[in-house]
Formats: structure tokens, C-alpha cells, sequence
């Protein structure tokens, strides 16, 4: 069968060429005290952490296969454009018990845009840079999770630019278990003061040269971790990231964060 052109395939079939396709969740999983920790990776930056009755979404976006995600007893956001902060996901994702965290209040967003999506979740918490925080989400007490917010920012100037005190990564303590999400960051003073991490998320920054794969690979090699995802790296190659840890202590685990085009 003889398919017409692309453009009049797209004209008619409006809603699958409107709409980029979504990225089937992926799960991997690791020991911790009292039972597994299991991590899916959706898009972008977008994880959910479980461990035992517990789930954490971090940076929910819509452009990945959320069909099969959980409910959410926490949600951190890291930062507030469109691919990290989706208010219409979060709503669908949070109960009427769920502790949502963001990086700031809608006047000290960097944009109108980050600042009405931030207006949209309602009953938000602000967790500032160096800020620690531990919620007793199990209504029996059996166990406590702590959160601690680094400050995640750019050191090289231009647009687009995260600017320092905008946006957060977070240090996600669970079962004994320690794991650094960066949000989108270069390798500031506070990331390199990061002790103790077993799982570390890494971020590609391409603009303007920032955080490319050798900078974001020397930048674990000073975090140590026992695990390295790197995300956010927008499609782009990362061989160099891989190779520069290649054969050393640390376990480079890729994932598909990007549906194909």
C-alpha cells in the first residue's frame, strides 16, 4: 500500500500528528532498608520514586505514558517552565493528602508563564535553597522521608537562564538510601558540597555551552554515586558522558527520556 505525503497524512490524521507521541515508563529497582525502592522514568525529568506504601513524583509532565503511574503522597518540582511544572498532570496525579513542593512563590517566578502555573497548584509548599525538610506521610508512623533542596542554577550568563534561589534539585533520603534529582543545573558550589549519594539523576544543559556531557561526567565523578541516570538531555548525544565514566566505580544507566519524533 502506497501511503500519501506526509503533509496530507498529517491533514488527515489531525489528532495523531497535533499530538507527540508518548514514552512508555520505564522501572528499575534497589535494595533499601525495609524493602525495594522502584524507580520509573517518564520524559524529560520526569521520575517516580516508590517505596513501600510511599510514591514521590518528581517534575510530572504530560508528555510521557502516565496511564500506569500512581497517586501521589509528595510531589517535588524543581522548576517552573512547562516541562517541569504541568499543573493539569499534578491535579490528576494529587489526592487530598498529597504534600506538593515548588521552588517559589508566583512573584519570585523568573516568568508570567512560571508564575501562573505556579498559581494553578494550589496549596503549594515553598522549600527554599539549603532548606531540609522530613514528612511523616504513614499514617502508622513507621517511617519518615527527608527532603533537602539544593540550589540548582546556571553559572553561565544568557538566555535562557536559571538564575540562583529559582529552582531547586532535591536530596530524596528513603529507607537509608540517599538520591540526588538535579532539576537543570551546571556544577555550582552546592553540587559539588554533595556528600553520600547512592543515586544521582544528572543533567545535559546545552544552551550557551553549559553542562555538556564532559562537564556533567566530571560532575559525578565528584558526587561519587553508586547509580547515574543522565536526563534532560533534550535528544541530544550523550557517548561522551558514558565513555568518561566508562570502566570506573560508578554504574551509567541510560534511559529512552524522549519520545521519537
Amino acid at each position: 500500500m502506497t501511503l500519501p505525503p506526509k503533509p496530507l497524512l498529517c491533514a488527515l490524521l489531525v489528532a495523531a500528528c497535533a499530538q507527540p507521541p508518548t514514552l512508555p515508563a520505564q522501572a528499575d529497582s534497589f535494595p533499601a532498608a525495609d524493602g525495594e525502592i522502584l524507580i520509573t522514568h517518564f520524559v524529560g525529568a520526569s521520575v517516580q520514586l516508590e517505596y513501600l506504601d510511599l510514591v514521590i513524583h518528581v517534575d510530572p509532565w504530560g508528555r510521557g505514558d502516565y496511564a500506569d503511574a500512581k497517586s501521589a503522597d509528595v510531589i517535588l518540582i524543581t522548576d517552573t517552565p512547562a516541562d517541569h511544572l504541568d499543573p493539569e498532570l499534578i491535579s490528576q496525579l494529587r489526592t487530598s493528602g498529597t504534600t506538593v513542593i515548588v521552588p517559589a512563590d508566583p512573584e519570585d517566578a523568573r516568568d508570567e508563564g512560571g508564575a501562573e502555573r505556579l498559581r494553578q497548584v494550589v496549596g503549594a509548599d515553598v522549600m527554599n535553597n539549603g532548606e531540609s525538610v522530613e514528612l511523616d506521610v504513614q499514617p502508622d508512623g513507621t517511617f519518615d522521608i527527608t527532603i533537602e533542596a539544593v540550589a540548582m542554577y546556571d553559572l553561565i550568563p544568557g538566555a535562557p537562564f536559571h538564575a540562583r534561589g529559582e529552582g531547586n534539585g532535591y536530596i530524596v533520603t528513603l529507607g537509608g538510601v540517599r538520591i540526588y534529582l538535579s532539576g537543570v543545573t551546571e556544577c555550582t558550589p552546592e553540587v559539588q558540597a554533595i556528600r553520600d549519594v547512592d543515586i544521582a539523576f544528572m543533567p545535559m544543559n546545552l544552551p550557551n555551552g553549559r553542562m555538556p556531557p564532559a562537564a556533567a561526567a566530571e560532575c559525578v565523578k565528584g558526587l561519587d554515586p553508586k547509580v547515574v541516570y543522565p536526563y534532560h538531555y533534550r535528544e541530544q548525544p550523550i557517548d561522551v558522558f558514558v565513555d568518561a565514566l566508562r570502566g570506573g566505580p560508578i554504574e551509567v544507566r541510560v534511559r529512552d527520556w524522549y519520545p521519537a519524533n
